[in-house]
């Protein structure tokens, strides 16, 4: 069944996103601070908005894609904002990644003008968004999250419901936690490779077979070795989630020293100048402490 969808942030993630909506048939309104990525989604049959107050006239489930805590508040609650024009038993999902306390106040205070909330963080990068086959956790209400389940499925692969609201907002703390670590092993393993003088080829194409495969492997490998940096998902983007997971953990007093230890090169990095770069670009950080760069170089 077509619904009339709003979509806000058309970043690397939120753009292919709100596309699959238009494609799966649905009404789709869409803002973004830079118009250029609204006209894209024009041009493919999706509804340009002016603000956020417009796209909560025209919809009935609106989405929203942004950095951080701040950004989602004020597109929902600042001046011409989306619940000055959201109706009564509208649903708001939020597939940003933010603090699970922010959106369990969010989800609250959307409550009082009888709108629905779910927290629905995604994982799967830039890649995932544009094949339509993201990881969702979603946190809310049974009816809530069958509703949203209803919407996402145009943009994931695997859907679930992970608990109350926040809930979402801390399976994806974990998340972000596995990659960064997953990330530096493979950023200090390539390092070992390159500098004693393995083929690298032949040890990714073994490692990818045995119980070491995982898809940062597969993706960002190849990206650490031939410099590409640019950004899926960003190193300053990376090192707020992680900031995330580290203050989850300090509330239910648990020691995560790994985490710890990779937001610390994680911030190395940002302090740099190279916090725009994508989360592979870690590897940088270890190559400095070990002087031993790992990328192919030119035959």
């Amino acid at each position: 069944m077509a619904l009339n969808i709003g979509f806000i942030g058309l970043g690397v993630m939120g753009a292919p996103m709100a596309g699959h909506l238009v494609d799966a048939g649905h009404e789709v309104v869409v803002f973004n601070r830079s118009r250029a990525k609204v006209d894209a989604l024009e041009a493919r049959g999706a509804v340009g908005g002016t603000s956020p107050a417009q796209v909560g006239e025209k919809a009935d489930v609106v989405i929203t894609m942004l950095p951080d805590s701040p950004d989602v508040e004020e597109v929902l609650f600042g001046a011409a904002g989306v619940v000055s024009a959201l109706r009564p038993g509208s649903l708001v999902i939020d597939c940003s990644t933010i603090s699970p306390d922010a959106a369990v106040a969010i989800a609250a205070r959307l409550a009082e003008s009888d709108i629905a909330f779910v927290d629905a963080p995604v994982s799967g990068g830039d890649v995932g968004a544009k094949a339509g086959t993201l990881a969702v956790m979603m946190g809310g209400d049974e009816d809530a999250v069958q509703r949203a389940t209803a919407v996402l499925t145009a943009v994931a692969a695997t859907l679930v419901h992970v608990g109350p609201v926040g809930a979402g907002q801390l399976v994806k703390a974990a998340n972000q936690m596995l990659v960064a670590g997953n990330i530096a092993l493979v950023g200090e393993a390539l390092t070992v490779l390159q500098r004693t003088g393995v083929d690298v080829d032949a040890a990714l194409t073994v490692l990818g077979g045995g119980l070491a495969a995982s898809k940062v492997l597969e993706v960002k490998a190849p990206k650490m070795l031939s410099r590409d940096f640019a950004p899926g998902f960003r190193l300053d983007l990376h090192h707020k989630d992680l900031k995330i997971a580290l203050a989850a953990a300090e509330r239910a007093q648990i020691a995560v020293p790994l985490t710890g230890v990779i937001t610390q090169l994680v911030q190395a990095l940002r302090a740099a100048g190279d916090g725009g770069l994508d989360h592979s670009a870690l590897i940088k950080a270890l190559e400095r402490l070990s002087g031993a760069p790992s990328y192919r170089k030119e035959e």
